[in-house]
């Protein structure tokens, strides 16, 4: 059985390693096909193809845009996109441009919660500059003992409510599909089980998603529970979208899902590589 990964993450945005490296663990760990989707950036896609083309692996060029949707951000990841797409290449840069100003005011909220310095730290985290967020300030807290790890971080900083949360206004879900429908991809909503949405509000973020041209769903992801991959199954088959599964892979030290890692998809679904 193939060991299908649509969803990681290199150091050309908030992840680990190298996208070199990436590419070789996923190898080892038995993924035969295997998507790049680094928040706003596609940096990285040449060198790891080159590397999933010596090991025998299939590289999917994608992407994972970060996207305002009624005061909430979702993401939303491209799969086999077009990297030369110049709407794409306009799109992700604009998004990218707003995050070091995110990022100081990121930093001033921890600072008054008496955590010094995590501008800084965060930079130290970040391999590209211009990708930094709030992974990199997650793994400043947790290298100072704030939180046992990187996924503990998110319980007690950086989310609504908590010290370090900054409400931003990212790209529209309408223009990021946009964007993956005009570089040739397929736009899928990433981990959706991670949204504080009610039942009634993730309808209707599936139905706008699907009316702007969206094409899939991530049923299975590191982010979810066992009990959610039934629950988005259900919302895949009623709404008509293909189904995807990722790690959502960051690292080996950060806490969430390993490469391949995860089960397979529920049965009755249409996978979203089905006709690759």
């Amino acid at each position: 059985m193939e060991n299908i990964d649509l969803h990681c993450h290199s150091s050309a945005s908030d992840g680990v390693l190298a996208p070199a490296e990436l590419v070789r663990r996923a190898a080892a760990r038995g993924v035969t096909t295997l998507a790049l989707t680094d928040h706003d950036e596609i940096a990285a896609l040449a060198e790891a193809r080159t590397v999933a083309r010596e090991l025998g692996m299939r590289l999917v060029d994608g992407v994972e845009i970060s996207v305002t949707w009624r005061a909430t951000t979702v993401h939303v990841v491209g799969l086999g996109i077009d990297p030369a797409s110049d709407p794409l290449q306009r799109g992700l840069a604009a998004v990218r441009g707003s995050r070091a100003a995110r990022a100081e005011r990121i930093a001033e909220q921890l600072e008054a919660a008496g955590i010094p310095d995590s501008l800084a730290g965060a930079h130290a985290h970040a391999k590209n500059p211009k990708l930094i967020g709030r992974t990199h300030f997650a793994r400043f807290l947790a290298e100072r003992g704030y939180a046992r790890d990187v996924k503990s971080v998110f319980q007690r900083y950086l989310v609504s409510g908590k010290p370090g949360f900054v409400p931003h206004q990212w790209a529209t879900l309408e223009d990021a599909v946009g964007w993956i429908r005009a570089a040739g991809g397929r736009a899928v909503v990433a981990h959706p089980g991670r949204y504080k949405l009610g039942r009634a509000e993730m309808r209707g973020l599936l139905a706008e998603f699907q009316a702007a041209g969206g094409a899939a769903i991530e049923v299975v992801t590191g982010s979810h529970r066992r009990d959610q991959f039934a629950e988005y199954a259900a919302l895949a088959r009623g709404f008509g979208l293909l189904a995807s599964r990722g790690s959502d892979f960051h690292g080996p030290s950060d806490g969430g899902a390993e490469l391949g890692g995860i089960p397979p998809l529920p049965e009755g679904l249409v996978p979203v590589w089905h006709d690759w």
